[in-house]
């Protein structure tokens, strides 16, 4: 995203030279075009740089706090009133059975979002039941049936039916005959977003019949300016009740949405954050900015690593390990084990405080299914006190781990030196460690443990 750019924008006013007040009125300017590049409103923009602004100039940080490092906090805290504050939204039903109603515009990821809240609510003991009531794009139903069996949730649907309404009537009743108590219907989209009359038209009609407990609009995060007069027209049509936001993990905007909360007052409850079924988090305004700063969100790491249902001692060492900072070849060993289910190494460094602030190199840090079978051939050719304290290995050693693994040495050469990069890397965050501290960002308890 566009807004990811923050975190460069806080190391170089770390690193930066002159006066305090050039300093600052610089972050500002940069930190305005960021925003409006990432579509968010004009007026909050400026209303966001006056309110930083003002506090930089007049506040006095507490003792032992710099005045660069005190400015990070103020900024921390006006991008999170921005986003809503300390609000957490309640994703939680108040009763059940419950019924959501998803809308929004074709290419929104309204059925991929369909299929992740009734995997979120499932994990959570919900008996989720999916419906399509989409007879506006073909492949509709095949797509919410093929994901609603890889999650295993009873789904509902008519692909004989040209009627969404009764289609909706009838799968409500049948999947509460069933025993689901949160119910998720699948809306109709229309190409473009000049073709909304047809569509709105619909979800009044749907709306009137199922009687929904809450209307959930889906806004694609790259949407844009557009998003306010939509989501406006959306909710005088059918009154939204919360927001999702999706494809965050790519996209170049993202501040759009913003637009879409003001014009519906409603909160922003979930963002999905990649194409998979699990890869969406409920919206924690002061978790999503400490990430868009760099200060990571080791909440989320958590909840990711939780969501895995290990089982293994090694695998509850390694989600210990990570969230401490404090990695060996053993991790290392297990983490390329879980990697396809985790994702990226350089992602999971993203969300741990400290490491986010700093320059990470995606590119040598990402690895291949190969040379992941690789790796762990090596290590599997390693004495365990090797895997604890690799300076130990010699010449000697290094061909007789080839030769055991059937690679060669300067394969096992590249993984003791991917593992050196990751414990460098690790020595570096101490500082900005002592930074959150400083600033009162609590994002980690797990500090002090032992691994």
């Amino acid at each position: 995203m566009v807004l990811d750019s923050l975190k460069n924008l806080v190391i170089d006013f770390l690193r930066g030279k002159g006066s305090y007040e050039e300093a600052v009125n610089n972050f500002i300017k940069e930190l305005q075009k960021l925003l409006l590049k990432a579509d968010v409103n004009v007026k909050l923009v400026i209303q966001l740089s006056n309110n930083v602004k003002e506090r930089a100039l007049k506040e006095k940080p507490p003792p032992m706090v710099s005045r660069h490092e005190w400015f990070i906090k103020i900024v921390y805290d006006e991008l999170s009133k921005l986003f809503g504050g300390d609000v957490k939204p309640n994703v939680f039903p108040p009763k059940t059975p419950y019924i959501i109603m998803l809308v929004g515009v074709q290419g929104s990821g309204k059925t991929t979002t369909a299929a992740k809240l009734a995997y979120f609510y499932k994990r959570y003991g919900y008996k989720p039941c999916l419906i399509c009531t989409d007879t506006y794009r073909p492949a509709a139903y095949d797509q919410l049936y093929q994901l609603s069996k890889q999650i295993d949730v009873p789904f509902c649907g008519d692909p004989k039916s040209t009627d969404p309404v009764d289609i909706a009537k009838k799968c409500v009743e049948s999947c509460l005959h069933s025993g689901a108590n949160i119910i998720i219907i699948d809306t109709a989209g229309r190409h473009g977003y000049g073709e909304e009359e047809a569509l709105i038209k619909e979800m009044q009609e749907i709306a009137k019949a199922v009687n929904p407990d809450e209307i959930m609009l889906v806004i694609d995060a790259a949407i844009g300016q557009k998003a306010y007069d939509l989501a406006s027209r959306f909710h005088k049509a059918t009154p939204i009740g919360s927001i999702i936001v999706t494809k965050l993990d790519g996209t170049a905007k993202g501040g759009g949405a913003l637009s879409a909360v003001a014009a519906t007052n409603a909160p922003i409850k979930f963002i999905g954050t990649g194409e998979k079924i699990p890869e969406i988090e409920v919206f924690d305004p002061r978790r999503f900015v400490g990430r868009l700063l760099g200060l990571g969100d080791l909440p989320t790491l958590i909840e990711k690593l939780k969501s895995l249902e290990y089982s293994s001692e090694a695998e509850k060492r390694f989600a210990k390990a990570v969230a401490l900072g404090k990695i060996t070849l053993v991790d290392i060993y297990v983490q390329l084990q879980l990697m396809k289910k985790l994702g990226p190494l350089s992602k999971i460094l993203q969300l741990i405080p400290g490491f986010a602030m700093l320059p990470i190199d995606e590119k040598q840090l990402k690895i291949g299914e190969e040379k992941i079978n690789k790796w762990i051939a090596i290590m599997n050719s390693m004495r365990y006190e090797e895997l604890k304290n690799p300076s130990m290995i010699t010449k000697d050693r290094l061909v007789k781990i080839a030769i055991g693994s059937g690679t060669s040495v300067e394969d096992v050469k590249e993984l003791l030196r991917y593992y050196e990069m990751v414990s460098n890397t690790i020595k570096n965050v101490k500082r900005n460690r002592m930074l959150l501290r400083k600033l009162g960002i609590d994002l980690s308890r797990l500090e002090g443990e032992e691994v």
